[in-house]
């Protein structure tokens, strides 16, 4: 069963870049590699091991794959960090988990925000992926209010095949990422 995303992609956004961006090969139309969502709980909380522990789980139900669990690569006193010491969670999604994830995230979660007027467009990397950061799983679906323990934050990049900003931009923008329009406060 393919995504509705993906059929999307190949039959509406792929000649629709074509055209705007003048490629005359297909396989020169960007597309998304892979999703990388992210979570860091830290070692700061008294119950750190449970707390990582409901992020996994919160994280696998949000992405419907089981979380590698990361660790620290160094040790930072300050921090009570030690090297190796667990401290996160990632998923790379691909293929059509990948695209499942998208289409959830663009057309279900995001909407939920609270005062949603857009994603920020500065926050490419400058080779073509974006990054964006989730203050809480509440806004997905899948996540039950009731049973939230403690609000989890998460970084879900997207990694595309595009070569600058502005093909990854145009890409994101055809798969329909709503990117805010409004101008940021010039600073003084």
């Amino acid at each position: 069963m393919q995504a509705e995303l993906y059929r999307d992609y190949k039959e509406r956004v792929v000649p629709a870049l074509c055209e705007k961006l003048g490629y005359k090969n297909l396989l020169q139309v960007p597309r998304v590699q892979k999703v990388v969502v992210n979570t860091c709980m830290g070692t700061h909380a008294a119950d750190a091991k449970q707390a990582l522990d409901d992020a996994k789980a919160e994280l696998a139900l949000i992405t419907g794959q089981r979380p590698a669990e990361t660790t620290a690569k160094k040790s930072i006193s300050n921090f009570k960090l030690r090297k190796g010491q667990p401290i996160g969670a990632k998923v790379t999604l691909r293929g059509d988990r990948m695209y499942e994830f998208l289409e959830r995230l663009i057309k279900m979660a995001l909407p939920r925000i609270r005062d949603f007027r857009g994603i920020s467009p500065k926050a490419f990397d400058g080779k073509g992926n974006y990054t964006l950061g989730v203050h809480d799983q509440s806004i997905f679906p899948e996540v039950e209010l009731d049973r939230i323990k403690r609000p989890v934050g998460f970084d879900i990049t997207i990694v595309t095949t595009a070569r600058t900003n502005d093909e990854a931009k145009a890409l994101l923008t055809e798969l329909g990422v709503p990117f805010s329009d409004r101008k940021l406060p010039a600073r003084s």
